[in-house]
């Protein structure tokens, strides 16, 4: 009897785009998988990635400033949250994202290569997925 692997994304949600990760159930191994712009075909395709893909979970960075508190954006992650619940019907569960923007930035600035915005939101969406996947209820 074979196990099948559905998958888990991770988001690093953005007023403008949005970084996908992806990694399954059984591998766990998250990696950088898109960057979706926040305009009138975003829905659509997030859910079509979520059927097509067999999502079980989202994971969603939840921004907080240094001391741990809600800020503007926080507020604005948790409105995206509600919506993405009622749309997609799917599991979501939040994981700090604190400095993995800033993260993703440093390290594609080491490799020396040229980047763009969208390939820092997928690589920080990544580390998102990737720290909930360490933490012990990460499943």
């Amino acid at each position: 009897m074979q196990t099948q692997a559905n998958n888990i994304i991770g988001l690093d949600v953005g007023d403008k785009r949005v970084g996908v990760a992806m990694t399954n159930t059984l591998a766990r191994l998250p990696s950088p998988y898109a960057t979706l712009v926040r305009d009138d075909t975003f829905w659509p395709k997030l859910q079509s990635l979520i059927t097509d893909e067999a999502v079980v979970r989202v994971v969603v960075g939840l921004p907080r400033n240094l001391s741990g508190n809600d800020t503007g954006q926080t507020r604005a992650t948790k409105e995206f949250i509600a919506e993405l619940k009622e749309r997609t019907g799917v599991d979501v569960v939040t994981q700090d994202e604190a400095l993995t923007s800033h993260q993703a930035e440093q390290e594609l600035r080491n490799r020396g290569k040229g980047f763009a915005k969208g390939d820092i939101d997928a690589l920080a969406a990544t580390y998102i997925l990737e720290d909930y996947l360490n933490t012990p209820r990460g499943s």
